[in-house]
């Protein structure tokens, strides 16, 4: 069966690079531990390379700090050799990229050890641990990611400067034109080039929106019954939706907070499950309701552990404030932005949580495997969620842990949470935390322009 299986794949590269005599390169794509896309150019050819004896690509690109520097800490390096991995290219991910200047593909890998393994720090990897976790149970994730973003104009005299937002000529005071037609209308453009682009490379693009504040929008894609899928549709969105702005001459920034009294940039995810016979088990009459509340249980219970992984980077704490359209507090409610874990309203058949902590800058994979890790403890532990807030919860919630804004503590949260350790994989999770540790270290050693703006 499994030779079978290559060679259809084989058979369908063949027939993509048939269906496409001008292609010119080919980018072979992994996302690191950040979800910052590595990886090689080459000639279209290596497609058929990918999947059949793999990509050579050094496992140590998941030792990269967010600025793509080694981390010693996390020990793999060259005191390692720096070995390298073995690659291996993602069904249905071969695709053309309409928004590059010459012919191109694209294709996303996944890494493999020398002995064949899959690397278990690889966030698939980490993401596959927790599916198979789900699976036990004899349950399927269906879930979808909306991705915010703001749109900015590119200013190529100054590195570091504060960021320029797009701003047609709908404008008022402080304006923001929520759901606005006119915003859209007047980005017809390129928000037209989205969903051209969604269309060649099979991304379920749903609905796109006018944001909380000027120039930032929302992508939302359709729900998936595969949820390493529907990571991918969200690593490869935020790609295409930088890519169509680069042609149109913008910048689209998923940064979780890159305006000090804007709303931030969140990823939020749709998560239902379906048991053996393919139907939700949180529309079930009699069990859905109880079923659903010890998702939430556990999504709440293991939440400030797992918050390094929905918010990891520096930026991202300075989201978790009022105004910034995020959750504060450790807490749920039915039909209500302002909690962590939100029940939608709509059909019984489609009830489902949505998790609204993640950052838009975000690794897609981990985010999904925090949200899923705590899906899959509430379902096996059973416990009851605290009473569901109501109103502004930004007011307060009684009970309700704060979720901390101290990047150091959700690190350590991680590292001593032997939950999470055991379901995520404990060699990623050392990774992880020494990554995080460097970064944070970087930016607690360095000398700001407020600095220099107060003392000099």
């Amino acid at each position: 069966m499994q030779a079978t299986t290559d060679q259809a794949r084989l058979d369908e590269v063949r027939g993509f690079l048939a269906d496409n005599p001008d292609l010119e390169t080919l980018e072979l794509l992994v996302p690191d531990t950040n979800g910052i896309l590595r990886g090689k150019w080459a000639p279209p050819e290596a497609a058929l390379k990918a999947f059949s004896s793999g990509i050579q690509l050094p496992l140590s690109v998941f030792g990269l700090d967010v600025w793509g520097r080694e981390v010693p800490e996390t020990g793999l390096h060259i005191e390692t050799g720096d070995v390298d991995g073995t690659c291996f290219g993602v069904p249905g991910s071969l695709k053309r990229v309409p928004w590059a200047p010459r012919p191109t593909a694209q294709v996303l890998l996944a890494i493999h050890e020398p002995n064949g393994s899959p690397f278990a720090v690889d966030p698939r990897r980490v993401l596959a641990r927790v599916l198979e976790a789900s699976a036990a149970q004899d349950l399927t994730p269906v879930a979808a990611t909306e991705m915010e973003f703001y749109l900015l104009k590119v200013d190529e005299s100054s590195t570091g400067a504060p960021p320029i937002p797009h701003v047609g000529s709908v404008g008022g005071i402080d304006p923001q034109h929520m759901y606005g037609m006119a915003e859209l209308d007047e980005l017809e453009r390129f928000l037209a080039g989205i969903r051209e682009a969604a269309i060649a490379q099979d991304l379920p693009v749903d609905t796109i929106l006018s944001e909380a504040a000027t120039s930032q929008f929302e992508v939302n894609l359709s729900h998936r019954d595969d949820a390493m899928a529907a990571a991918d549709d969200a690593v490869l969105l935020r790609r295409l939706i930088s890519g169509v702005a680069r042609r149109h001459g913008l910048k689209a920034s998923f940064m979780a907070k890159p305006f000090q009294d804007w709303p931030g940039n969140g990823m939020h995810v749709h998560v239902s499950l379906l048991d053996g016979s393919g139907s939700n088990i949180f529309a079930c009459e009699k069990t859905g309701e109880t079923r659903l509340e010890h998702a939430i249980a556990g999504c709440l219970q293991t939440m400030p552990a797992a918050l390094a992984l929905f918010i990891n980077t520096f930026n991202g704490y300075r989201r978790l404030a009022p105004g910034s359209y995020a959750p504060t507090l450790v807490a749920w409610g039915e039909n209500n932005r302002s909690v962590a874990v939100r029940v939608p309203g709509g059909p019984a058949a489609a009830r489902r949580l949505e998790h609204r902590v993640a950052g838009g800058d975000a690794h897609p994979h981990l985010v999904m495997a925090g949200v899923l890790a705590g899906v899959v403890s509430g379902l096996e532990s059973q416990q009851a969620p605290p009473a569901a807030a109501t109103g502004n919860a930004y007011d307060g919630v009684e009970g309700a842990m704060r979720l901390t804004h101290d990047m150091g503590q959700a690190v350590e949260a991680l590292d001593g949470s032997d939950e999470l350790r055991a379901i995520l994989g404990r060699r990623f999770v050392d990774v992880f935390t020494a990554l995080k540790r460097a970064e944070l270290d970087a930016f607690m050693t360095r000398i700001t322009s407020l600095e220099h703006l107060t003392y000099l």
